[in-house]
């Protein structure tokens, strides 16, 4: 018989996503816990059901930790019911200030919370909520990402959207120090699913979701908090703070979000499903083609091209990896045929992740 195929060694797994270790480092996650309790949306957190849902861990930088932490604090948790998701945040703060005082206005030009969120984790139809400290909100609807010619829908609005503001301290008062700010939101879940049947998530449900804190450098200069600019007169750029790190100063990369995990169980432990590692390979696949395509023109032919091995070993299970290019367009699938059920993914150059028909045999040699 043929000797057995060896699998590619760790170190070769290694070598394949080198220059884009920022882009793969492991999201967070979090549990929601179900609630029955009634809420009132005021920013005081005071109900028990809030008292027991885990915080979570504190903002970083939005490239990771190749940055230094945050000057502020800033962390959140959520609850959930059969309708409604529940954000909370709390937000340190020396001087609070807002200036938009509208809904939809630009609010990211204030210090501000913003929510990112992906109910169906194929890195299109996603959406986003921003709240400002003096209650405002912003809410828009991406069909796909920026990157991939994607149009905010401005005009879209999370009906049903309630929101409550606790400050600790005087808004929009430099003359003394605050201590931060708490938001309280309650967002409808039927809000959030545009073109498709609702329903309450199932056990186990596995969302994309992303926080980001928007934070200017200003100045307390009279009853206002300038924004500080730099020799040529412009505003210093931002700090951005998220939950889970991007790896790169762009939040519109829904695949590096953190993890949404529903439950109705009093306690439950976080599972990765085993398709969230596959999907590795497809956005190295993606990643590397972008690269390729800016560099040369076109999209690579063949996996060789790319220098990626078509037969990653993922989690001990031996997988198969396929491209399908032309010069303007590609398509990439992965699959684990020794594994009796498992669906096939694939990604194409928009970044859209589809899950294919369930693998059962064997698929033939792959010749890239």
């Amino acid at each position: 018989p043929p000797a057995r195929r060896r699998g590619p060694t760790a170190a070769a797994a290694l070598a394949d996503f080198q220059g884009l270790e920022a882009l793969f480092t492991p999201p967070k996650n979090y549990v929601v816990p179900h609630t029955d309790q009634a809420l009132t949306l005021d920013g005081n957190l005071t109900e028990s059901d809030w008292q027991r849902a885990p915080w979570t861990t504190d903002f970083v930088d939005i490239e990771g930790a190749a940055k230094p932490l945050p000057a502020f604090r800033t962390r959140t948790k959520m609850l959930w019911n059969d309708s409604t998701l529940f954000v909370a945040a709390t937000l340190q703060e020396p001087q609070v200030w807002a200036t938009q005082t509208h809904h939809d206005d630009i609010i990211y030009k204030d210090n501000d919370f913003e929510i990112f969120l992906s109910p169906t984790n194929n890195t299109n139809q996603y959406f986003e909520v921003e709240v400002n400290a003096l209650n405002k909100t912003f809410e828009l609807f991406l069909p796909k990402p920026y990157r991939n010619g994607g149009d905010a829908l401005v005009s879209w609005d999370a009906a049903g959207l309630r929101s409550g503001v606790q400050i600790a301290g005087t808004l929009n008062h430099p003359q003394d120090q605050d201590q931060g700010w708490t938001v309280e939101l309650a967002i409808p879940l039927r809000a959030l699913y545009i073109g498709y049947d609702w329903h309450p998530p199932t056990e186990g449900a596995l969302w994309r979701i992303n926080f980001s804190r928007v934070e200017w450098d200003t100045d307390a200069a009279g009853n206002q908090n300038p924004k500080r600019k730099n020799a040529a007169g412009k505003d210093l750029p931002e700090h951005n703070w998220v939950w889970s790190p991007q790896g790169l100063v762009n939040m519109h990369y829904p695949e590096r979000w953190g993890y949404l995990q529903f439950t109705r169980q009093a306690s439950a432990a976080f599972t990765l499903p085993y398709a969230e590692q596959q999907r590795r390979y497809l956005w190295l696949v993606y990643y590397r083609q972008q690269a390729y395509r800016q560099q040369h023109g076109r999209y690579a032919a063949t996996l060789a091209e790319l220098k990626i091995g078509p037969r990653p070993s993922i989690d001990g299970q031996a997988n198969q990896l396929q491209l399908a290019a032309t010069a303007r367009q590609f398509s990439a699938t992965v699959a684990a045929p020794g594994a009796p059920g498992a669906p096939a993914l694939r990604i194409n150059d928009e970044g859209l992740i589809e899950t294919l028909k369930v693998v059962s045999r064997p698929t033939e040699e792959i010749k890239n």
